[in-house]
C-alpha cells in the first residue's frame, strides 16, 4: 500500500500474514482509497457479526487484502462527482459488499459509489442512524416482511430469536411498538430485564428453541423473526400458526435448515428470506423512513455502546462469542 498524496486519515486495515488475518491501525491518504464518485468523512461505523468474522479471520468475508472492514457507516459528503450528492450532505451506507469486496467504514474516510448511499432521514442524528445501522435496517426489513405476509397483532404472539443481538434487539422494540406480543428467545437469559424493557412479554431460552423439533409442533407463533438459522429456525417453522410468516435473516447458529415441507404444505406457512446487502434503494428508503417513525429513540441508549477504532479487534472476538449486547458503535470523527 503506497501513499502518494492527499489528506491523511486513520483506518483499521486487515491483511493476511502466513494465511492468518491481522489487523492494524494505520495512517492512510485519500489516494489510497478505491474508486467511487463520493468521498465521505465518516462519523460512525458499527461492529456487526459479519464484521467480527472479517476482523478475526474466522469467516471468509474479505475477498482481497489489504482491506478496511465495516459493512455500514454514516458521515458527511466531503466531495462528490454525482449530482445527487453535494458536500455537506449527511449519508448512510449499508450493504453492497462494502467491508467485504470494497473497503468499508472502519476508517475516518471512505470513497464509494453514489448508488450505494441513502440520505440520512430528516430529524435522525448520525449517531442514532448507526445505533440502528445494518442490524436495525435488517430488523425493519423483517418487520416489513411480516406485514406483507399479513401478520397482525391480533393473530397471536411473534417470536424473535437471537433477541439479545443487534437485529433481534431492534426487532423486539419495533414489534412491541406496533402492538405485537413479542416472545424473545435468547442464549443469554440474564438479559431478561433488558429485553422486557425493549418490549418483550416473555423470554425463552435458546436451549429450549434448539431442541430438535418434530415435523409439526404445537402452533404458537403468528410470525417469526429469526436471526439464528439451524435447528432454532426449524423449530420456529414447525411451531408457526396456520398461514403465519417466518422471516429469516441470519445464520449465527447454523446455515443448515433441518426442516420438512410439512409446515409449508399443511399449515400454509410462508418462509421469507430477508437480504439487506443488495436490497433496492426504494425499499431501503422506505425502511429508513419507517425506522425514523416507528423506533422509540429513547430505547436506543439501551441498544448500544460506543468504542474506539483501537478496541475493534477485542470486541470482534467478543461478538463472535455472543458476549456483546445490542449494537456496538465505532466513533471515527465528530
Amino acid at each position: 500500500m503506497q501513499s502518494t498524496g492527499g489528506s491523511m486519515f486513520k483506518a483499521l486495515v486487515l491483511d493476511q500474514v502466513d494465511g492468518k488475518t491481522r489487523s492494524e491501525i494505520r495512517q492512510l491518504e485519500e489516494t489510497d482509497l478505491p474508486e467511487g464518485e463520493v468521498l465521505v468523512d465518516v462519523a460512525y461505523s458499527s461492529l456487526n457479526y459479519k464484521d467480527g468474522l472479517a476482523v478475526t479471520g474466522k469467516g471468509k468475508i474479505i475477498s482481497a487484502f489489504p482491506a478496511i472492514p465495516g459493512i455500514d457507516f454514516v458521515g458527511k459528503v466531503a466531495s462528490s462527482a454525482d449530482a445527487r450528492f453535494s458536500a455537506g450532505d449527511e449519508v448512510i451506507l449499508t450493504g453492497w459488499g462494502v467491508g467485504e469486496r470494497h473497503w468499508g467504514g472502519m476508517a475516518e474516510k471512505a470513497r464509494v459509489k453514489a448508488d450505494w448511499l441513502v440520505p440520512l432521514p430528516s430529524g435522525m442524528s448520525a449517531r442514532t442512524s448507526m445505533l440502528i445501522g445494518t442490524a436495525g435496517l435488517t430488523a425493519m426489513l423483517c418487520v416489513l416482511g411480516l406485514e406483507k405476509g399479513g401478520v397482525t397483532p391480533d393473530q397471536g404472539p411473534v417470536l424473535v430469536t437471537g433477541a439479545s443481538g443487534g437485529v433481534g434487539s431492534v426487532a423486539v422494540a419495533l414489534l412491541a411498538k406496533r402492538g405485537f406480543e413479542v416472545v424473545a428467545a435468547t442464549g443469554r437469559t440474564s438479559e431478561e430485564a433488558y429485553l422486557r424493557k425493549l418490549g418483550a412479554s416473555e423470554i425463552r431460552s435458546r436451549d429450549e428453541m434448539a431442541a430438535t423439533p418434530r415435523p409439526l409442533e404445537k402452533q404458537r407463533w403468528a410470525g417469526v423473526v429469526d436471526t439464528v438459522g439451524g435447528t432454532v429456525l426449524a423449530r420456529a417453522i414447525a411451531e408457526t400458526l396456520y398461514s403465519g410468516t417466518v422471516t429469516a435473516c441470519g445464520l449465527a447458529g447454523s446455515h443448515d435448515l433441518p426442516v420438512t415441507v410439512m409446515p409449508f404444505i399443511l399449515r400454509n406457512v410462508r418462509l421469507q428470506g430477508v437480504d439487506s446487502v443488495s436490497c433496492p434503494v426504494p425499499v431501503r428508503t422506505e425502511a429508513w423512513q419507517r425506522l425514523q417513525s416507528d423506533l422509540d429513540v429513547e430505547l436506543l441508549g439501551d441498544l448500544g455502546q460506543e468504542i474506539e477504532l483501537e478496541q475493534v479487534p477485542d470486541y470482534a472476538e467478543r461478538i463472535l462469542r455472543g458476549e456483546v449486547r445490542g449494537r456496538t458503535l465505532i466513533k471515527l470523527s465528530s
